[in-house]
C-alpha cells in the first residue's frame, strides 16, 4: 500500500506481530505455542536457470541481480499471494480442534496449522530480507488481513471451513493445488525462493495425506452418503481449478519467460510451452492427478452407493474462459441457466446439506473409520528439519 509506514523495521519486529496474530485468531494452543518457528532453506537441483529467456545463466541470489523492475514486482506478487494463502488457511480451520473425530486427527490438525504458519513465516522472511520497505509493508499486511472478514486475496481462502468433511476435502484438494504452486516456484530463477520450497513441499505432503486418508476413512465408514460426499468434492475441486489462475494469463506468460515460475513438470517436459496457456496446462495436470485419487475412493464404497467422480474442469468456475458459464459437473455438457439453477442444489452443498452433515458428525460416532497404525503426527514434525539451513 503506497505511503503506508510499516510497524516493522526488522524480522524480529515482524515476529512480534506474528505472535499478536496467533493470539488474536485463537491458534495459540499449548502444542502450537511451544513450537519453535524457523526460516528453513533446502537444496535446489541446479544453480542455473532452467527455462525462459535467461536459461543457462546463474540463478539470482539477491534482488539487485534480477534484470528488471517488472521481474522484481512479479516476484514480489507471487511471494505475497503464496504467503497470504498460508495464514488464511489457519484462520479458516481454527475452530476445528474441539470437534476432531479422534485424538490423532486433532494432533494432525495441530501439525497442519503449525506448518501452514511456518510457510507464511518463510514467505514473510523473504519479503523482509530481500524487498526493502515494500517487503516489510507487505509482510505486515499479511498479518492484518483476515479470512473470516473476507479480506484474503483469493476467494477460496475466505470460505468457511467449519466441519471435518470440509477439512479433509480442503487439505486433499486445495493443499494439492498448493503443492503444484510450490513445485512451480521451486524452479524459480530466484534462488532463495527455490530453496524455500524444499521443506514447504515436504510439509505440504503431510497435509494432503491427512485429507486423502481422511476422505478414504469417511468413505470406508459408509455412514455419510456418497451423494453428500460428492457435493463436497464438487465444491472444493472446482475451487481448486480456479486457483491455477486465468486462461491466457499474461502474468503466467511473463513469469515463464523471465524464469521465475515454471511448469509443474518442468524438468521432465522438454517441449516448448504454449505461453498463452501455461495456467491451464498446469490445471489439467492437477485435474488428472485428482481424478486418479477419487477413482481409488470408489473401491471402498458400498455397492449400492453412486460412484464418486471429479467434477468437469468447466464446472462452477468463477475465473477464466468458463467463468459464469453453466456446465454439468459429471458430463461437462452445457446446461441452460434455468435448468442449472434448478439442478445446482443437487451438485453443491446447500444449507440443508450442511445441517445434515453436522447432524451425522455429531450423532454418529462411527461416521469415520479410526486411524490405526499411524505415528503421532507431532512426534515426526521436526524430522525433516534436521538437514535444513536455519536462518
Amino acid at each position: 500500500m503506497p505511503g503506508k509506514v510499516p510497524r516493522i523495521g526488522t524480522f524480529s519486529d515482524w515476529v512480534g506481530l506474528f505472535e499478536e496474530w496467533r493470539k488474536e485468531v485463537g491458534v495459540n494452543t499449548d502444542d502450537i505455542a511451544g513450537f519453535q518457528f524457523q526460516t528453513l532453506y533446502g537444496q535446489i537441483e541446479t544453480e542455473e536457470i532452467q527455462f525462459g529467456h535467461y536459461k543457462g545463466r546463474r540463478k539470482w541470489e539477491s534482488l539487485r541481480q534480477i534484470p528488471t523492475q517488472n521481474m522484481r514486482d512479479a516476484l514480489l506478487n507471487m511471494i505475497v499471494y503464496q504467503g497470504d494463502t498460508e495464514f488464511a488457511s489457519v484462520e479458516q480451520q481454527r475452530f476445528l480442534f474441539e470437534s476432531a473425530p479422534t485424538d490423532w486427527d486433532r494432533r494432525a490438525l495441530t501439525r497442519v496449522m503449525i506448518e501452514e504458519m511456518r510457510h507464511g513465516w518463510q514467505m514473510c522472511a523473504l519479503l523482509i530480507e530481500h524487498f526493502g520497505q515494500t517487503g516489510r509493508v507487505e509482510a505486515q499486511k499479511m498479518l492484518e488481513r483476515r479470512a473470516y472478514e473476507s479480506k484474503r486475496l483469493l476467494n477460496a481462502f475466505n470460505e468457511m471451513v467449519d466441519n471435518w468433511m470440509d477439512l479433509y476435502a480442503y487439505t486433499d484438494f486445495v493443499d494439492r493445488d498448493g503443492k503444484f504452486q510450490l513445485q512451480m516456484l521451486k524452479y524459480s530463477g530466484f534462488a532463495p525462493l527455490g530453496r524455500s520450497m524444499s521443506y514447504m513441499l515436504r510439509e505440504e505432503a503431510f497435509h494432503m495425506g491427512t485429507g486423502d486418508t481422511g476422505l478414504r476413512r469417511v468413505v470406508e465408514a459408509g455412514v455419510v452418503p456418497a451423494w453428500l460426499i460428492q457435493k463436497y468434492l464438487n465444491k472444493w475441486i472446482s475451487e481448486s481449478h480456479d486457483l491455477f489462475g486465468t486462461d491466457h494469463s499474461s502474468s503466467a506468460h511473463w513469469a515463464y519467460v523471465w524464469g521465475i515460475k515454471g511448469r509443474y513438470d518442468e524438468p521432465k517436459n522438454q517441449n516448448e510451452p504454449d505461453l498463452d496457456d501455461v495456467n491451464d496446462y498446469n490445471r489439467h495436470l492437477y485435474h488428472q492427478e485428482v481424478s486418479t485419487l477419487v477413482a481409488r475412493f470408489n473401491g471402498a464404497l458400498k455397492p449400492d452407493q453412486p460412484r464418486l467422480y471429479v467434477p468437469d474442469i468447466k464446472f462452477n468456475r468463477t475465473i477464466g474462459r468458463w467463468a459464469g458459464q453453466k456446465f454439468h459437473p459429471h458430463t461437462g455438457e452445457a446446461v441452460e441457466e434455468k435448468e442449472y439453477e434448478q439442478q445446482r442444489q443437487e451438485w453443491l452443498p446447500t444449507p440443508a446439506d450442511h445441517k445434515l452433515l453436522l447432524d451425522i458428525i455429531n450423532s454418529e460416532k462411527k461416521w469415520i473409520v479410526p486411524r490405526t497404525g499411524a505415528r503421532d503426527p507431532l512426534d515426526t514434525i521436526a524430522e525433516p528439519r534436521k538437514s535444513a539451513i536455519n536462518i
